[in-house]
């Protein structure tokens, strides 16, 4: 997307930058660039002579150019299985992406390992392991390893003729900055049931694709009377957004759908007032209101723009108005009445939210708040044939066309025009070619579907907003234990410091290890929400107690860094040094939101929790 289709949408939170475009749409990944990860065994022919060939020797030391030569005594195997494939010391100098760390050299550069190589004597080796080496990981053809360079020589971006670009592996601390630079957290003192919320995104996209939204509206008692009393009641919202093909059309959804749903909901509690017999609106109605305020947003985004194009006529006009329809984003929406308690999700997409209530046993239990839309969705796939009857490839590999993964979406425009808006579009002005499936258009609907949970904020619940990008990497299980191990931390850190967020966390101390979760016995499909892929490509340990660490603040930090690795620092590291657009083939953009219920103080106020938001964040104003 150019530049100037969409810089009117974006806000000083996001740079204006121009990125390579990543659609869901298509394969991320090519057949030169197979996901998986390679083993040290491959490696140490090549590494020999592509390291002497290479203009690195004008920038590497003597010792460097040895190690490399003597790979066999080099490489140290870290058995991670992968896929049959594996996470392995390998060396920087094979084309890909390098990333190094400093740290002092081992026991393997000996004199053996020079003597076998044909090179110098004792007396250089042992120079050799005097000097500091620096950790390094690699992307070559789409797979990860790492290994150690050993001097104290920079590293150039560019290597060798191949491409290979290598950088400076992060430090644990680094990996921590990284992982807390956009983390935000506020406490609720509104006495209605919400105590606190933490959010953090995590790019992998540049810039990143991911949006997200909070608000609060202060409804007077003449739309929503009010119960005991109390001059006002609240309606809070959260939103997660998950772009795709561009960040334009979740960035349009941050500034404006819960203006729109909220607009729809006024509109229909004071409906409700006019009717004496009711004290509030039917659950239908309020579903219906929801509903109302997306698909109202996506006409606007999708329709409305064409029709200002058109009738402007100028390229200007249409590189601002159409970019938000040409890429797109999905959508999950939460809604909260402090009045009734009633928890609505409103999911458009493949993002989730899932409960966390602690179960009589004392343990967590994980209940899914919405259902992944995807055209490999069993209950999609149905909607869509039923639909569009007799189109064989309206789902075609699990994929709207064939081409994109959600069946629910804002924007995605190419899926909603006729084939003659869309040659309109693109012969006067710009656009992409209409899928070739395409019959009867739409196939994508940004209607959501909208659950109800009746949330019981003395029992401590909470819930967890994320991206797909998240349920790559954790289940629905891992991820309310992984929130339940925080706040059992929390609790604990809480009562030796005496700090004012123990009024709300109530611990629950236990011998047994693991997650404070109660396990699903049905490991099957589960209303379409599939399993964490992530988890397989890297080869992931199951046992817990070796996965899982507690160091953040933040509980959506939290989340984050155990689905990037955990104890397993290396792992976490890499994870977070491989820069964009490598990253995108290991991890998605993250946002994550973890929304904290219970019987907090009526201050009346909402305030930054600066003990885990970023030192930058600034307050914004939520009422």
């Amino acid at each position: 997307m150019r530049r100037a289709a969409v810089q009117a949408f974006r806000t000083a939170r996001y740079a204006p930058v121009r990125k390579l475009l990543r659609s869901r749409t298509f394969p991320l990944v090519s057949s030169n660039y197979a996901l998986g990860l390679r083993s040290a065994s491959s490696l140490p022919e090549q590494i020999g002579s592509v390291s002497l060939q290479s203009s690195m020797l004008n920038r590497f030391s003597v010792a460097f150019v040895s190690a490399l030569v003597a790979s066999g005594a080099w490489f140290t195997y870290r058995n991670t299985s992968l896929g049959g494939q594996s996470l392995s010391d390998a060396s920087p100098t094979a084309g890909g992406v390098g990333a190094v760390s400093k740290r002092q050299t081992s026991g393997a550069l000996s004199t053996n390992a020079f003597s076998a190589a044909g090179q110098r004597s004792t007396s250089i080796a042992a120079d050799i392991a005097s000097e500091s080496s620096r950790k390094a990981v690699v992307v070559q053809q789409g797979q990860i390893h790492t290994g150690r360079i050993v001097g104290d020589e920079p590293l150039s971006k560019d290597t060798d003729d191949s491409g290979k670009k290598t950088l400076e592996m992060m430090t644990p601390q680094q990996a921590t900055q990284k992982l807390r630079r956009n983390e935000e957290s506020y406490l609720i003192g509104r006495g209605n049931g919400v105590v606190r919320y933490d959010v953090v995104q995590l790019p992998s996209n540049d810039p990143i694709e991911d949006d997200h939204a909070e608000k609060i509206v202060e409804v007077p008692q003449s739309v929503a009377p009010t119960t005991q009393g109390a001059p006002s009641n609240d309606w809070m919202f959260w939103g997660v957004f998950d772009g795709h093909s561009g960040w334009t059309t979740s960035a349009k959804l941050r500034q404006v759908l819960i203006s729109f749903v909220a607009r729809e909901l006024n509109e229909t509690y004071k409906s409700a007032l006019s009717n004496p017999s009711l004290t509030m609106p039917s659950p239908e109605s309020i579903d219906s209101a929801i509903k109302k305020g997306f698909v109202r947003l996506d006409h606007e985004i999708v329709h409305e723009s064409v029709e200002k194009v058109l009738k402007a006529n100028t390229k200007r006009v249409a590189a601002e108005l159409l970019a938000p329809a040409l890429s797109g984003s999905c959508a999950l929406l939460s809604f909260y009445d402090t009045r009734s308690k009633l928890f609505r999700v409103a999911c458009t997409g493949d993002s989730r939210a899932v409960l966390g209530r602690r179960g009589a046993s004392g343990k967590w239990t994980a209940t899914p708040l919405s259902i992944d839309q995807t055209g490999g969705t069993a209950e999609e796939m149905a909607r869509l044939r039923k639909e569009h009857p007799g189109e064989e490839n309206v789902v075609r590999d699990g994929r709207i066309l064939g081409g994109l993964e959600p069946s629910r979406a804002f924007g995605d425009s190419i899926y909603k025009w006729s084939k003659e808006t869309q040659e309109k579009i693109k012969l006067s002005f710009f656009g992409r070619t209409a899928p070739r499936f395409l019959q009867t258009p739409p196939y994508v609907t940004a209607e959501p579907i909208v659950t109800t949970t009746k949330v019981e904020p003395a029992k401590g619940d909470f819930v967890v907003m994320a991206t797909d990008g998240l349920w790559e990497m954790l289940t629905n299980e891992e991820a309310v234990g992984l929130v339940g191990q925080w706040l059992e931390e929390q609790a604990k850190n809480s009562k030796k410091n005496d700090n004012n967020t123990s009024t709300w966390l109530k611990s629950w101390f236990s011998a047994q290890k693991g997650l404070p979760v109660e396990k699903s016995s049905d490991t099957s499909d589960q209303g379409g929400q599939r399993a964490p892929i992530r988890q397989r490509q890297w080869g992931l340990r199951p046992n817990e107690d070796e996965r899982f660490v507690v160091e953040d603040k933040n509980a959506a930090t939290h989340l984050v860094r155990n689905a990037l690795g955990g104890k397993d620092r290396d792992m976490v590291c890499a994870l977070l040094t491989l820069p964009s657009p490598f990253s995108r083939r290991y991890r998605d953009d993250l946002t994550v939101e973890v929304i904290f219920f219970g019987e907090g103080e009526n201050s009346g106020n909402v305030v930054l929790n600066n003990e885990a938001s970023a030192s930058s964040a600034e307050a914004k104003a939520k009422l």
